[in-house]
């Protein structure tokens, strides 16, 4: 294995106040609409039918507009500006001021680096990359990054991953794909022939699907990359 390619949101970095209820409440009073913030969680578990649902995987921000609105919609809010606060929430989504990163990243770049594989980011993002690395001073730790925006496509489509795998100047068997998505994720890397690892931060912590490894935290996959190579 030569590379290790990582999504960014909700496995790098996570979102905060801006994104919660109390934000979600912000967002909404600017508009003109009232929803309920302690309404946030079930309507957020019951939006993701909105990004699932995307059938061709060409990016377009209207399946993310819609996620928000459904959101809004589940906490209460109705009326005329309901379009536009969930296209205020799409664009702020991309500003990193909005985000924090997780304490175990920077290590485990660092010791994946010393161990001499090249990093790469894989996201479903609009959010400028480039500024990404700048905001969380990971610039002298990737390699490469690619977002769907950019890109065309949305993971699990393989040219998203056909195209990080070129740049790098590998093969989909020399390449690793981690993040918190089943479906977008390790499905996607999978299917053009790449190893995946599945990141689940919280929740219940469930068997592998398919044979394929769990982990908690990044700070347990170098030492599973070591007996990735060891088996191979």
């Amino acid at each position: 294995m030569k590379a290790v390619f990582f999504d960014v949101d909700f496995t790098l970095i996570y979102p905060g106040p801006t994104f919660t209820g109390e934000g979600y409440t912000r967002f909404a009073l600017r508009h003109g609409l009232h929803v309920d913030a302690a309404r946030f969680d079930l309507a957020v578990a019951s939006a993701a039918v909105e990004l699932d649902g995307v059938e061709d995987d060409v990016y377009r921000a209207d399946p993310f507009v819609r996620y928000a609105e459904h959101v809004l919609r589940e906490m209460g809010g109705e009326g005329s500006g309901l379009t536009p606060c969930a296209k205020e929430i799409y664009e702020e989504w991309a500003e990193c001021r909005h985000f924090d990163l997780y304490d175990d990243v920077i290590e485990t770049f660092k010791q994946l680096q010393f161990m001499g594989f090249s990093i790469g980011l894989i996201s479903n993002t609009h959010r400028c990359l480039e500024a990404f690395q700048s905001h969380f001073g990971l610039e002298s730790l990737v390699t490469y990054a690619i977002s769907s925006y950019e890109h065309g496509y949305l993971k699990p489509h393989p040219t998203i991953f056909r195209e990080a795998l070129r740049s790098v100047g590998i093969g989909p068997r020399d390449g690793l794909m981690v993040g918190d998505s089943m479906a977008h994720d390790v499905v996607g890397a999978r299917r053009v022939g790449m190893h995946a690892v599945l990141l689940v931060r919280s929740g219940s912590y469930t068997a592998p699907v398919d044979n394929v490894p769990i982990i908690r935290t990044l700070i347990e996959l170098p030492s599973l990359i070591q007996r990735f190579d060891s088996s191979t």
